[in-house]
């Protein structure tokens, strides 16, 4: 990045720092080669309260993630040596922390294969403060709102709806005769989803969020094809009416009541 491009990008975050309240309480992990970018980062997200701790690489990435507490992973795609899908793929094996990618390519494929190993958004350079910060509150947002869900979710012992039972803490679906009916782990997440708000229309966004089936301009399809697979085992069994309804150009709803298992 030229010293110009950083001056304007500076002016940039300068005049929006009054523009939203800070994110209290987040610690982001910056991973980029370039010093400038470094900087500007750092001393952007510092205005609205989030801590930042810059890496000029990934060689030390797993360490500070096992001893420092790391709310949200900034992480350049291009890096020297070890690049950022290597990290991010390495990353995601171990921990569930949000990563958002930085590149300064525009290429599709690299997108959808930075997602598609378990990034959670992209951002293309160069870029603007305030869309950046935008980003991060999205993520950070996303991410305590499924922790408050698996806080609740952890709480109860199963959901029983039209005869079936799912029981969460062994992860099982039980059909109304009784048996056991497989489940991926995409489905139980799914289904869960479904579970924890019925009779209410939840969109793709929702059913995303809720679930973890992450995957940018892919998910759409990927969240049809999962509640597909659902509905096809929740109506092995025939319902007097479909479990789960299509609601045209707004998402799908589980259409009966849903008790409680304490």
């Amino acid at each position: 990045m030229s010293h110009e491009s950083f001056e304007r990008l500076a002016h940039v975050a300068s005049a929006a720092a009054a523009a939203a309240p800070a994110s209290a309480d987040a610690h982001a992990l910056v991973v980029d080669d370039d010093p400038l970018m470094r900087q500007m980062i750092t001393s952007y997200l510092s205005d609205y309260d989030i801590r930042v701790t810059a890496l000029a690489d990934g060689s030390e990435v797993i360490a500070r993630l096992e001893h420092d507490s790391i709310d949200l992973i900034l992480l350049d795609l291009k890096l020297p040596g070890e690049d950022g899908m290597q990290i991010a793929r390495r990353v995601r094996a171990l921990h569930d922390v949000p990563i958002l990618m930085l590149t300064g390519r525009k290429d599709e494929a690299d997108r959808v294969m930075g997602l598609e190993i378990g990034a959670d958004d992209y951002l293309t350079k160069p870029f603007s403060p305030r869309e950046l910060l935008a980003r991060i509150r999205a993520l950070l947002r996303r991410t305590r709102s499924q922790e408050s869900v698996a806080e609740g979710v952890a709480k109860l012992r199963a959901y029983r709806f039209a005869g079936w039972e799912l029981n969460v803490r062994l992860r099982r679906l039980v059909s109304p005769e009784g048996k056991t009916v497989p489940c991926t782990k995409s489905e139980f997440n799914l289904l869960v989803a479904f579970l924890s708000d019925p009779q209410r229309v939840l969109s793709r966004d929702d059913l995303l969020d809720r679930s973890r089936l992450y995957n940018d301009e892919v998910y759409d399809r990927t969240v049809d094809v999962q509640v597909g697979r659902l509905r096809k085992k929740l109506e092995a069994v025939p319902p007097a009416a479909p479990l789960i309804r299509t609601e045209r150009g707004a998402g799908y709803m589980l259409t009966v009541p849903v008790e409680i298992v304490r």
